[in-house]
C-alpha cells in the first residue's frame, strides 16, 4: 500500500511517505473495531474521531483518514480512493510524512483504513 501511495504522490510531486507502526496499529485498530461492531463511518459509535482515537492510542500528529470497504486488494482500495475527490486530497497532500495502513478481512468486508501523518 505504501508503495501505491508513494507512486500516486510522486506523479504530482510530493515527497514518498514513511510506514510508521503507531499509524498501523491505529488504523488496524479501527479497521477491527469496524468490522466487529458492525459500522462503516469515521466516528465510532461512541462518538469518537480519529483525532479522538489517535489521542487515546498515544499517536501523535495525525493528519487525515481514508476508509474503505469491500475492495479485495491493495489495488483495488487505491482505485476508489483515487476517484474520491476527499480520499485523493488526502493521498496527495504534500504535508503528510507518514502513513499506516490497516485491513480487517472478513465476511461483509474487508475494512480499511488508512491513517496518514506529520
Amino acid at each position: 500500500m505504501v508503495s501505491l501511495v508513494n507512486l500516486e504522490r510522486a506523479r504530482v510531486g510530493c515527497t514518498p511517505v514513511k510506514a510508521d507502526p503507531s499509524l498501523a496499529g491505529l488504523a488496524e485498530s479501527f479497521s477491527d473495531d469496524m468490522a466487529a461492531r458492525g459500522f462503516f463511518a469515521h466516528t465510532d459509535p461512541d462518538g469518537d474521531t480519529p483525532w479522538d482515537r489517535a489521542e487515546q492510542a498515544g499517536v501523535s500528529g495525525l493528519g487525515g483518514e481514508n476508509i474503505a470497504r469491500g475492495q479485495g486488494d491493495a489495488r483495488a482500495v487505491m482505485d476508489a480512493w483515487m476517484t474520491s475527490p476527499s480520499h485523493r486530497a488526502n493521498i496527495l497532500n504534500c504535508q503528510y510524512t507518514t502513513m499506516g495502513v490497516g485491513v480487517h478481512f472478513g465476511s461483509g468486508g474487508p475494512w480499511w483504513t488508512q491513517d496518514f501523518g506529520y
